[in-house]
This record gives structure tokens, C-alpha cells and sequence, in this order.
């Protein structure tokens, strides 16, 4: 066993445990042992076999596999380069991909750790958890607004914040902290600085200031700076390069949790806020008080600033009435019924519009059952009709 729990007392409305986990010695081993290295290849190969890159992987997977676990036992691994390509989801980001070699290693971190981490986190915390998500936190929200306006029959007002570029404001130091205090392997602790300090959001910000040729003549590989030996000292780089966190790498996920976990604790035992969620860098309050939320508000704005280093967006502070609609998670809970919202709506039905002047009916039945899927956690019905309609006449002129 290689973690000591140390129990308290239960804090009131899902404020988690008053209890400290502690990483001991021994960890970093269980780690890099060759079982849980081809367990994590296992789970990390699922969907991937075909990549070109997992297959050149696997074509000598036990000497890589071997060869890693070597590396980390001797001290000898370094991570290694990233690539970066933007997405669109619907708005655009830009995903820093690891090497294979890499990210198996972010696998067997994160199946060691996730675990025990993940019991000092707060019951209302819903962003890449098990048995959590955004369902989960809508499905949360519509229970505590019912209590609160004691079935829609009273008040109930929220409180929505942002986190102004989350992933490329978290400072390395304050994060290692946080890990410091959870963890005495001093081996595992310098495995997981080499994994932060290989990402800066000042690199990452050129990419994405780079014009479009330079970005397809460099899908950035931040030879220069990321995976050579000129990052020698993992404790003096400018401040301005301890920053940011990968958008694509697995424990970034953790890292993130992590790294606000002081705020959801800081919601729930200092501010007393009995109804707080977050998912991921979006969190709500709710009450049926409205100047105590703006008491909140001006409570987080310092705690963020003053701790975390990190800052609320001006233009994403949002203060809602029940009667009004509030949105989270992607759904609109609204008095006795919930519905989707509108932007995404519109989005479904110019991306189905889209693929049907494109004639891709094959993209068109991959992605209907997804558009369903998430239709039909709410009122839709109208929706989810006019969609199939939409659907079936694009398929009978594609066909045609």
C-alpha cells in the first residue's frame, strides 16, 4: 500500500472529507514497473491502432516499452516534443499532442494517481471524473435548483463565472505546490515537474500567432526549446515560461483538478456556499439571495487573483433568474422543464446542412446519433423531429 489516508469529519453539502492523502515512497516504482507500463498501453491503444504513429510504436513495443522503463529508472528520461493543430469545438483551440512514448507514460501516471487523488476532490466537481460529466452536472443542477425554489414556487437566482484561459494561466510553481502537498515520493514529484515544465503558453502562444504557412511548414515541434537538454534547470525558468498547461495531454486533466481544488474548497468551507458546481473552469453558485452572490463574487475575483494567479473573464460573469433560464453545461434549466441551448442547436442544424451540400452521408449517420444524444436529456421533441426530417430529405437527394 503506498498511500495513507487520514480521516476526518464529513464537511456538509459535498464539501468533500477534511483529510489529507499522502504519496509515499514507493509510488514512482509502482509507476514505472513493467506491469502497469503494458496496462497502460493497453487502455491507451483502445481506438488508436490504426495511427500511424501507435503502429510504428507497436511494431517494437516490447523494446520500446523496455527501453522506457528504463530511462525512468535511471533518471535518463526526458519528455519529449509536442505537436499542435487547432480544433473547433465549436470555438477554436489548439490541442498540443505528445509522442506515443509519452503519452503511454501519461497513461501509467494517471491510472496510479487518478484514483486517490481523485477522493480528496469535493462531490460537486463534474470535469473528468468517473461517473461524472456534463449530464451529471446538469442533472445536479436541475436537483439544487428545485430545492432552492421549493419546486419553482420561490426564487432562485445564479451565479455563473469563468476562468479567463484557464489551462494557459496555470502558474508551474503554485501547481508543483499542490502536488507537494500531496505527494512525498520526491522521484514521482520530479517526473511530474519534467511533464509541466515541458509545456510554456508563451511557446504555445506563437503557434498560435504563427500565420497559416508557418503553421503547416512547423506543426510545432518547439525543437528549440521543449524536449532538448537546454531546459537544464527545471527551477529557474522567467516567469513568464512557467506557465501553462497542455490542451491534450492526460494529466493535464488531473493537473487541472488539481490545480482548482483549492477554489472548490474555498467555495465550500470558507464562503459556506452550500451550492456550488464546476466543470472544468466553469463553475456556478446558486441561492436564493441575490446579494449573497454578489458577495461571492467579489470573495473568488481576490482568492483567484491572490492564490491561484488566475482571473475571472470580465465578459462571461453571468447573474440569472430562475424565471430567466440558466445555462450550464450546455442545457438551459429553466421553472419545470429544461431545453437545449440555442447556439448549439443552430449548430447541429448548420453542421446537418452543411454535410447534406457536401453530400457526405456517411459523416451525416455518424454524427446524427451524438446530435440525439444530447437532445434528449431535455424537452426536444419539436427539436429532435424537425432534425430527423432534416436528415431523412438530405439522405433521399443525396441518393438521388
Amino acid at each position: 500500500m503506498v498511500c495513507k489516508i487520514i480521516w476526518g469529519a464529513q464537511i456538509p453539502w459535498g464539501g468533500g472529507l477534511k483529510r489529507k492523502i499522502i504519496l509515499h515512497e514507493g509510488v514512482f516504482d509502482q509507476i514505472i514497473s513493467l506491469d502497469n507500463l503494458f496496462k497502460a498501453w493497453r487502455e491507451f491503444r483502445k481506438g488508436k491502432r490504426s495511427k500511424p504513429d501507435v503502429m510504428t510504436f507497436e511494431y517494437t513495443l516490447e523494446d520500446n516499452i523496455f527501453q522506457l522503463h528504463q530511462d525512468l529508472s535511471s533518471g535518463s528520461y526526458w519528455h519529449g516534443s509536442y505537436q499542435q493543430f487547432q480544433i473547433t469545438d465549436p470555438k477554436a483551440r489548439v490541442i498540443s499532442k505528445s509522442s506515443v512514448r509519452d503519452r503511454l507514460l501519461h497513461h501509467a501516471i494517471y491510472r496510479i494517481l487518478y484514483p486517490t487523488l481523485d477522493e480528496t476532490f469535493i462531490y460537486d466537481s463534474y470535469s473528468c471524473r468517473n461517473n461524472k460529466g456534463t449530464h451529471k452536472a446538469f442533472a445536479r443542477l436541475q436537483e439544487v435548483v428545485r430545492k432552492i425554489s421549493h419546486n419553482y414556487t420561490k426564487p432562485c437566482f445564479a451565479l455563473k463565472l469563468d476562468i479567463r484561459k484557464f489551462f494557459d494561466s496555470v502558474d508551474h510553481e503554485i501547481l508543483m505546490d499542490l502536488l507537494r502537498e500531496r505527494i512525498e515520493d520526491k522521484k514521482l514529484l520530479e517526473l511530474l515537474e519534467n511533464i509541466i515544465r515541458s509545456f510554456s503558453s508563451i511557446r504555445h502562444a506563437e503557434f498560435i500567432s504563427a500565420s497559416p504557412v508557418e503553421i503547416l511548414n512547423n506543426i510545432r515541434s518547439f525543437d528549440f526549446a521543449q524536449d532538448d537538454k537546454a531546459r537544464k534547470s527545471l527551477s529557474v525558468q522567467d516567469d513568464a515560461e512557467s506557465r501553462g498547461i497542455p490542451l491534450g495531454n492526460l494529466t493535464s486533466q488531473l493537473f487541472a483538478n488539481v490545480y482548482l481544488d483549492p477554489l472548490d474548497k474555498f467555495a465550500k468551507h470558507k464562503l459556506k456556499a452550500k451550492y456550488y458546481l464546476r466543470y472544468a473552469d466553469d463553475f456556478i453558485f446558486l441561492s436564493d439571495d441575490p446579494d449573497i452572490l454578489m458577495g461571492y463574487l467579489v470573495e473568488v475575483n481576490q482568492f483567484l487573483k491572490t492564490n491561484l494567479k488566475l482571473n475571472i473573464h470580465p465578459n462571461k460573469i453571468y447573474f440569472r433568474k430562475l424565471r430567466w433560464g440558466i445555462d450550464y453545461v450546455g442545457y438551459v434549466v429553466l421553472p419545470h422543464y429544461s431545453i437545449p441551448r440555442k447556439k448549439t442547436v443552430k449548430r447541429i442544424f448548420k453542421k446537418v446542412s452543411s454535410l447534406f451540400k457536401e453530400s457526405d452521408l456517411g459523416k451525416l449517420a455518424q454524427a446524427l446519433p451524438s446530435y440525439l444524444g444530447y437532445l434528449q436529456h431535455v424537452r426536444s421533441h419539436k427539436i429532435r423531429v424537425n432534425l430527423l426530417e432534416l436528415v431523412g430529405s438530405a439522405a433521399g437527394k443525396i441518393q438521388v
